[in-house]
C-alpha cells in the first residue's frame, strides 16, 4: 500500500505555526491601521424642521325631530 499526498498526515511545526500567527497579526494590524477615523461633532447651525400641517376640524351633528322643533320654538336658547 502506497502513501499518497491525500492520506499523508500533515505535521505543522511550532515554527510554522508561529510564522502563520505572526503573518495574520501583521495583516490584521495593517487592515486596522488603514481604516478611516470616525469623527462626530455637533452642527454649527441649529437644526430646522419645517412642518406644514393643516388641521381641519368638521363637526357634524344631527338633531332628531324633537330637538329641532325645540330649537325652532326657542331661537334664543343657544
Amino acid at each position: 500500500m502506497s502513501v499518497t499526498g491525500l492520506t499523508k498526515p500533515m505535521r505543522i511545526t511550532t515554527y510554522q505555526l508561529a510564522r502563520t500567527a505572526m503573518k495574520s497579526m501583521i495583516l490584521i494590524g495593517l487592515a486596522l491601521s488603514s481604516m478611516g477615523c470616525v469623527n462626530i461633532s455637533a452642527p454649527d447651525k441649529p437644526i430646522q424642521i419645517n412642518l406644514n400641517i393643516s388641521v381641519t376640524q368638521e363637526v357634524v351633528y344631527r338633531l332628531d325631530g324633537e330637538a329641532k322643533s325645540l330649537i325652532q320654538q326657542n331661537p334664543g336658547i343657544f
